[in-house]
C-alpha cells in the first residue's frame, strides 16, 4: 500500500492540506492516509513560565481531534484514514515515523497571512523538507485538489547524471503518470553553452520513458518564470529539488516570491535523494 503521511496541528491550513491528502490517495490505487499530529508536554502560562502538561491529557484530546477529523475526511474520500499521535518535535519525530512506517509521501500544508504564520508554519516545513526522508507535498493554504495530469520539473542543467534523484522522481511519475514538462530557467541572454546542451540530452534520456517536452526560459526570477509558465500550461504540480538550488529556501525568503509560496494554488513537490 502506498502511505500518505498527513501531519496536522489543526490550522486551517494544515486540515486543508489532509483532505488534498485523502483526494489525492483517491487517484492512487492502493493507498491510504494518516493523519499524524504531534504534541509537545511543555507549553509556557501567561506569565511565560514553563507549564508540564499530563501528556495522557493532551494524548487524549488529540486523539480525540484527530478522531473528528478523521470523520470529516471520511465524507470526502472512501480511501483508508489512520490517525497518530505522538510527543516531541515535528520534524525528528516525523522523520522517524516516516522511516517505521515506509511512507510514500508526506503531504502538508503552508500558509502566510500573517508574518507569524509564515515565520512558524514556513519554518515547520522546511524543517520537515531538510530531513531528506521521503517526497514531501508542499499544499498551499487555499489550494483546492486537481488530478495531477500535469507537472513541471525544475532544472538547473548542472550535472544532472549524478545530481537528478531518478529512483524517487521515477516513482512519483510513475504513481501519477502525468504530461511532463521540463523547465530551465535562464537569467542571462544569448545562445545557449554546449555544455547545457548536453546536460538537456542527457537528461532528456533519462526520462525519455515519460516523454518529456523541454524548455529554456529567460527570466530574472526563477520564481516568476516558474509561476507564470505553470498557469500558461496549466500544470498542477511543481517538483524541484531543493538541495539542487534554492528555490525552496528563495520562496520562504525573499519578498519578491510570496505569491507562489503563499498565494498560489500550485502544489510544490520537495525531492531529495530518498530511495
Amino acid at each position: 500500500m502506498k502511505k500518505i503521511i498527513a501531519p496536522v496541528d489543526f490550522s486551517e491550513s494544515s486540515v486543508n492540506a489532509a483532505k488534498y491528502a485523502v483526494q489525492l490517495a483517491s487517484d492512487l490505487p492502493d493507498s491510504g492516509v494518516t493523519l499524524y499530529y504531534v504534541y509537545e508536554t511543555i507549553i509556557a502560562g501567561s506569565d511565560g513560565t514553563p507549564l508540564l502538561i499530563d501528556p495522557d491529557a493532551r494524548r487524549n484530546v488529540a486523539v480525540l481531534a484527530l478522531t473528528n477529523l478523521k470523520k470529516e475526511l471520511e465524507a470526502v474520500s472512501k480511501v483508508p484514514i489512520d490517525i497518530a499521535t505522538e510527543e516531541g518535535k515535528l520534524a525528528p519525530s516525523l522523520e522517524k515515523f516516516v522511516k517505521q512506517n515506509e511512507a510514500t509521501l508526506v503531504v502538508m500544508g503552508i500558509t502566510g497571512s500573517s508574518k507569524i504564520e509564515q515565520l512558524i508554519i514556513g519554518s515547520n516545513t522546511l524543517n520537515v523538507i531538510s530531513k531528506d526522508i521521503c517526497p514531501v507535498f508542499i499544499i498551499p493554504g487555499n489550494a483546492s485538489y486537481k488530478k495531477i495530469d500535469r507537472v513541471i520539473f525544475t532544472t538547473d542543467l548542472k550535472n544532472v547524471a549524478s545530481g537528478t534523484p531518478l529512483r524517487p522522481l521515477k516513482k512519483i511519475l510513475d504513481m501519477l503518470r502525468p504530461e511532463l514538462y521540463i523547465v530551465h530557467v535562464k537569467t542571462a541572454a544569448g545562445a545557449m553553452p554546449e555544455s547545457d546542451m548536453e546536460e538537456k540530452r542527457t537528461l532528456e534520456s533519462l526520462l525519455k520513458d515519460y516523454n518529456p517536452h523541454f524548455f529554456f526560459i529567460l527570466e530574472d526570477n526563477f520564481t516568476t518564470a516558474i509561476d507564470d509558465f505553470a498557469e500558461e500550461h496549466g500544470a498542477k504540480m511543481i517538483i524541484t529539488v531543493p538541495r539542487k538550488h534554492a528555490f525552496l529556501s528563495s520562496l520562504f525568503k525573499s519578498s519578491n516570491t510570496k505569491k507562489l509560496a503563499y498565494g498560489s494554488n500550485l502544489p510544490i513537490l520537495a525531492l531529495h535523494s530518498w530511495e
